[in-house]
């Protein structure tokens, strides 16, 4: 547990320009009396690529420290542009105020700066030799990015090694960040379940498919199948339908032979009727020869007389 809390930082001159100096209104909280005194310290990060730009522009002892809240005012020169590389003069940089106790880091708040041209020529076109008269900073202050650490403090036995932790007190930026991070998140899990949901549509369109394609292919088979029936069936109705002609033409000539078969110890039909026709020409000509009677001749009655 932090003995000394953080409790505000108020940033007086803002915006300003490069070379006025810097000036803060502290307000933090002391829980139990301090044997020793706070250090606050104000660095100004010179260069994004090395470490060796950084200028302390101030640091001061606040002490002894009563029990309660307390307030001050934090005053630190600007930065020396000489120590700056020129190509990062005129760019956004960061200042960190920090505070500790006994020589151990407990607190440290981060402030982006952007530092321009004060004239709208200058910003379109740049001279290579910057006017440091024509720069002004603005301080980013209501975005400050503030980090915890724990040590140990007069009320504590052996020291021991305590990591730093990440806090976010009542900075506006980490619950920002917090809220797009969840955000994102959120994005991303609809994303995966709308995707889920397109697989899910696509494999259901598939099945889909394949179901009409199996469907019409059973329905092509069953059209066949009664396409092959109904030739069947045709085929059936003609051999029926010849069967029938050919039992029509085939009927008399199978009872023609079946007389023959029953005739064969029988004399045959050209003999019968040629028989038969012999006996009526005989009967005809006795009749004829009956009334062929030989009759006297007349005479005639006048020669009698």
């Amino acid at each position: 547990m932090s003995i000394v809390s953080l409790l505000g930082i108020k940033v007086l001159n803002n915006p300003a320009k490069f070379t006025d100096p810097y000036e803060f209104e502290i307000t933090f909280e002391c829980l139990e009396p301090l044997k020793h005194d706070l250090e606050w310290k104000l660095t100004y990060v010179g260069s994004s690529r090395s470490l060796d730009h950084d200028q302390e522009l101030d640091s001061i002892l606040v002490g002894p420290i009563p029990v309660g809240i307390n307030k001050f005012k934090f005053v630190a020169d600007a930065p020396s542009p000489d120590l700056i590389p020129a190509s990062e003069l005129v760019s956004v940089t960061v200042i960190l105020l920090s505070c500790s106790y006994n020589g151990k880091e407990f607190v440290r708040v981060g402030y982006y700066v952007n530092n321009e041209y004060d004239l709208e020529e200058l910003r379109e076109n740049p001279p290579q030799k910057v006017p440091i008269d024509h720069v002004v900073r603005n301080i980013l202050a209501e975005k400050p990015r503030v980090t915890r650490f724990n040590i140990v403090w007069d009320n504590e036995g052996e020291e021991e090694f305590y990591p730093p932790e990440q806090e976010e007190p009542e900075e506006e930026e980490d619950d920002e960040e917090e809220e797009e991070e969840e955000d994102e998140q959120d994005e991303q899990e609809q994303d995966e379940d709308e995707g889920e949901a397109i697989e899910e549509d696509i494999e259901e369109d598939i099945e889909e498919d394949i179901e009409e394609e199996e469907a019409e292919e059973e329905e092509a088979e069953e059209a066949e199948e009664e396409a092959e029936e109904e030739a069947e069936e045709a085929e059936e109705d003609e051999e029926d339908e010849e069967a029938e002609s050919e039992d029509e033409q085939s009927g008399p000539q199978k009872k023609k032979l079946k007389l023959k078969s029953d005739s064969s110890n029988q004399p045959k039909e050209d003999e019968i009727d040629s028989q038969s026709k012999s006996t009526a020409q005989k009967e005809s000509k006795d009749v004829e020869d009956e009334n062929n009677v030989d009759l006297p001749t007349p005479q005639d009655t006048t020669q009698h007389k």
